[in-house]
């Protein structure tokens, strides 16, 4: 009787641990975790990272159940393949663990200054290869990876995006036309043009091809190579979307950013990490109009 009660014990047990991780947010409270302050962190949205030779953009800060730090970007900054390559279901990546920096100040002439170190911990790209994924409105806008933040620079992040704040949740209904959103970062093809980091714009309308994994949109500063894994917030300071690819239609010099709350969907359930989740900025949203 002894050892049934405790299987009984141990049952129940599972069954509650079960249950707590599935009520685990998709999303975190900035406070539980001892941030850099925002106007001194080196390392937050908007940063430029390198990966082998390649410049993109940082999206949001997230973080797991094990309290490592982790840093977003466009998974085609890790592709082997041409700027072309927007199938990332056929595009060949960098391996898992491939060295990634954080830097300040890279320009066309040079890649500025490391200001910390990470490694690539997660690609949509690689994981839907993996996965044998043949949704083509998933391979081609499921452009999301994450780089895990060395231990030793951690205590340079903080997730708040700069000059905007937030960002304050996940958005889940995408945008419609005229919707206003906000970014920041700055390509290294502009050098160190700092007054052109913060962008507002507004949203093209209907989701590219109907489906809701990407949305077109327009900056008044429109974004370029290198301004690609760029995080974008909502009117209401929320995580909508990462900056993707350029567009043509149905404005040249639109861009398509990728759907923030598909891609850490589909990075929670396939990266392998566990709890993983966005984390709120330490600093209020405030956004203005254009």
């Amino acid at each position: 009787m002894l050892r049934t009660r405790r299987s009984v014990r141990r049952a129940a047990a599972i069954a509650a641990s079960a249950l707590t991780a599935a009520l685990v947010p998709a999303l975190i409270p900035s406070a539980a975790h001892a941030w850099a302050p925002a106007d001194t962190a080196q390392i937050a949205p908007g940063v430029q990272m390198y990966t082998n030779g390649a410049q993109c953009t940082s999206n949001f800060v997230f973080t797991d159940s094990a309290s490592n730090v982790y840093v977003g970007y466009a998974a085609h900054c890790a592709g082997l393949g041409e700027a072309t390559d927007t199938n990332g279901c056929a595009a060949k990546s960098l391996p898992l663990g491939t060295p990634v920096t954080f830097n300040e100040g890279g320009s066309l002439l040079s890649e500025g200054t490391v200001v910390g170190k990470g490694a690539l911990a997660y690609s949509s790209w690689d994981t839907m290869q993996k996965r044998g994924t043949k949704d083509p409105d998933t391979c081609a806008y499921n452009d999301f990876a994450l780089v895990k933040v060395s231990a030793g620079d951690k205590g340079k992040v903080n997730p708040s995006v700069p000059i905007w704040g937030g960002p304050t949740g996940i958005d889940t209904d995408g945008t419609a036309a005229g919707d206003q959103v906000y970014s920041y970062g700055n390509s290294s093809i502009r050098a160190d043009l700092d007054a052109l980091s913060p962008k507002v714009g507004f949203s093209l309308g209907d989701d590219v091809n109907g489906t809701r994994w990407s949305h077109p949109l327009y900056n008044v500063t429109p974004g370029i190579p290198g301004d690609s894994g760029s995080g974008f917030l909502s009117a209401d300071g929320k995580a909508v979307g990462t900056l993707s690819t350029l567009g043509l239609a149905p404005l040249a010099g639109s861009n398509n950013i990728g759907d923030m709350d598909l891609e850490l969907e589909y990075a929670q359930a396939h990266s392998g990490i566990s709890g993983l989740r966005l984390v709120e900025g330490t600093e209020p949203f405030s956004g203005s109009p254009l």
